[in-house]
């Protein structure tokens, strides 16, 4: 009887990250939770009393206290098999309205975020020669999106820092699995103010996500159709791109004080 998956999650309170949890709950794994929230992080550990969770009330922009999580998560139960990087935030910003803030903070969480994830496990992992490490990235990677210039900047690095780990860590035997969501229906994603083509419920794009991971799928985009849109984008003329999304519907600007 094989011993069950380990999976070290971020961003695990709500949305995506929560999705991805109740499904490898699902599956029978071992789970460590990472969020700034710990209450929602504690209801979901009361409520799969049959799985072994651990939960970390940690915010990814602190690298040490994630190091700190990583290490006790590793104590108890071992190197985990899979680590997801999850953690992500998406907030409208306008340069010339006093939003640096709220780019920084977009870039300090979905970016720099996902390189303290994996740094606690990389090297005990190379070491291990196993291991798969996962970043969540966004279809919103492939065009700078009006009004979203800090996230689509945040996930653009992401995507070309994990593709950078994935060759760096090919020959090191652990795998590196980009996953780039279309719109995905989560609390993020219930304000936007415009038509979001494709929507997907989270609960099926964890499903795809996991059968991805263990698949070990060096990128997918979900939903498929998402792939498309994002292909058409990347190859669009910058003149046509600029007239077909100078007057797009925005994200609202984060409040600022």
């Amino acid at each position: 009887m094989s011993s069950p998956l380990k999976v070290f999650i971020t961003g695990a309170s709500s949305g995506i990250g929560l999705a991805l949890a109740a499904e490898y709950a699902q599956r029978g794994a071992i789970l460590g939770l990472v969020a700034r929230r710990g209450d929602a992080l504690a209801a979901f550990q009361q409520s799969h009393p049959k799985n072994a969770v651990a939960v970390y009330a940690v915010d990814v922009r602190d690298a040490e206290a994630l190091a700190e999580a990583a290490a006790q998560f590793i104590a108890q139960y071992g190197l985990p098999d899979v680590v997801i990087a999850n953690a992500g935030i998406s907030r409208g910003a306008v340069t010339g309205h006093g939003d640096l803030r709220t780019f920084r903070e977009v870039m300090d969480i979905n970016y720099f975020g996902m390189v303290a994830t994996f740094e606690p496990f990389a090297a005990a992992m190379v070491a291990a020669k196993k291991g798969t490490l996962v970043g969540i990235a966004s279809v919103a990677s492939v065009r700078g999106l009006p009004g979203s210039g800090a996230y689509s900047a945040s996930k653009s690095a992401a995507l070309k820092y994990l593709e950078a780990l994935r060759v760096e860590m090919r020959p090191q035997g652990v795998g590196v699995v980009t996953i780039a969501p279309g719109y995905i229906r989560t609390p993020m994603t219930d304000h936007n103010p415009y038509t979001m083509p494709f929507l997907m419920d989270a609960d099926r794009f964890a499903v795809k996500v996991a059968n991805a991971v263990e698949r070990q799928t060096a990128f997918a985009v979900f939903p498929w159709q998402m792939r498309i849109v994002a292909m058409l984008l990347h190859v669009m003329p910058r003149w046509l791109y600029d007239r077909a999304f100078e007057r797009a519907p925005r994200k609202p600007r984060a409040a600022t004080e």
